[in-house]
């Protein structure tokens, strides 16, 4: 293989952060460059809906690695760098300075930007808000400590766990949703119903099947004021949080010519359709064995493994991706741990109490377990998954009964 001397990475979240650490610790020693057009090094991004938003931990938490870890790395760290533009043919990105750095291998990382409001009437006044990075968290905190009333539009994960920090706080908080449940895309319709009656147990106003039809204002333009709905019904608000979801970013691929498909189109080794350039993390739509088409996964450890394989196989190693996708939430202190999938089950079995303090709902199909939903199951979770990815068989009923340990199982 050619000697590699230089390595770009498009891109500071969490993938982008995790392989430039993986290429180190493949025992790569050349250049290695992290362009983010952030002004802050890679961060986890799960806290910022969640116990960063809270307060209940800081920005040297949330950091992927220590600041002095790119230093002693030899990684130069490009943040507040804007990519213009790549040209796959010249091994060359050009920044929006007008800066070009040349490379040998091109690691697209650019993640996602959120769905925003823009059309709708009042969405830019100034108390309307939306989450994606580490300053948009700090400005919703901020926003959030002098408000009273907070109006969240989208029922996802991003907008229940907005909402669960705004009611410990002490907000009055009501959830707009324009599906007739909760966490449509992500649970199954009972999970949907238990979050439900969590949010309203903690003194969630819940508008399930309601759209935002515009936000007003005081007077012209003023101060934020209210939400009004699709039927008419006004709704006062002093901070609007938007979460309706994020879509994948792929300008610079697009524009070199790089194949897309709901995302940058990548094989099972993070290569895209230009030679010499990868991708990983929320931007990319890989084919997937554990649901036997090409997806695109929006998750933490999908970007980090996803930021591994890429590492090593832009080194020359033989390495895919073929991780089973899981996730994770936190909402009023209760633990949603989600593996596999629920589509297609043709049986479900619950050890526990459904809806109770803790319990897991395993999906099956032709007896194959296919995914768990784990509510406070933390320790028997990891086994599920272990379960899961190994296509296992396990018997229905040593599954329902909780004296029987998930991992004997495996």
């Amino acid at each position: 293989m050619e000697r590699i001397s230089r390595i770009v990475v498009a891109g500071g979240g969490q993938a982008g952060g995790q392989a430039v650490d993986s290429l180190r610790r493949e025992g790569f020693d050349g250049e290695i460059l992290l362009v983010t057009a952030e002004n802050q090094p890679p961060y986890q991004r799960p806290p910022l809906s969640k116990d960063y938003l809270a307060g209940r931990c800081d920005r040297d938490r949330v950091l992927l690695r220590p600041e002095a870890f790119y230093a002693e790395h030899s990684i130069e760290l490009l943040t507040g760098a804007r990519i213009a533009s790549i040209d796959p043919g010249a091994h060359r990105v050009e920044l929006e300075t007008g800066r070009t750095l040349d490379y040998d291998r091109l690691l697209l990382a650019t993640g996602s930007r959120v769905r925003r409001l823009d059309g709708m009437p009042g969405s830019d006044l100034e108390g309307v808000l939306y989450l994606r990075t580490l300053e948009d968290s700090d400005r919703i905190r901020a926003a959030m400590e002098r408000a009273e009333r907070v109006v969240v539009v989208g029922g996802g994960y991003i907008g229940l766990e907005i909402a669960s920090v705004a009611v410990e706080a002490g907000r009055s908080v009501t959830v707009v949703e324009a599906l007739p449940r909760l966490l449509s895309r992500v649970a199954t319709g009972e999970l949907a119903a238990f979050y439900a009656d969590l949010h309203r147990a903690r003194g969630v106003d819940l508008r399930l099947g309601s759209s935002v039809a515009r936000v007003r204002g005081e007077g012209d333009g003023g101060a934020l004021r209210s939400v009004e709905l699709s039927d008419g019904t006004e709704i006062l608000a002093d901070l609007v949080v938007a979460g309706i979801g994020i879509e994948p970013v792929t300008d610079l691929a697009r524009d070199a010519g790089i194949d897309c498909d709901n995302g940058i189109a990548v094989d099972s080794g993070c290569r895209t359709s230009a030679p010499d350039v990868f991708a990983a993390g929320d931007c990319t739509s890989h084919p997937n064995a554990f649901f036997g088409r090409r997806v695109r996964l929006e998750s933490v450890p999908n970007a980090m493994e996803q930021g591994r394989v890429a590492a090593a196989t832009m080194l020359g190693e033989d390495r895919s991706y073929e991780s089973e996708p899981w996730f994770w939430s936190d909402q009023h202190g209760v633990r949603l741990q989600m593996a596999g999938l629920s589509e297609g089950a043709d049986q479900t079995v619950t050890r526990g109490e459904f809806g109770g303090d803790s319990f897991i709902t395993f999906h099956l199909r032709d007896g194959v377990l296919i995914g768990a939903d784990a509510v406070n199951g933390v320790r028997e979770f990891i086994f599920c998954r272990r379960l899961i990815a190994a296509r296992g068989r396990p018997d229905p009923a040593a599954l329902a009964d909780p004296s029987v340990p998930v991992k004997t199982l495996l």
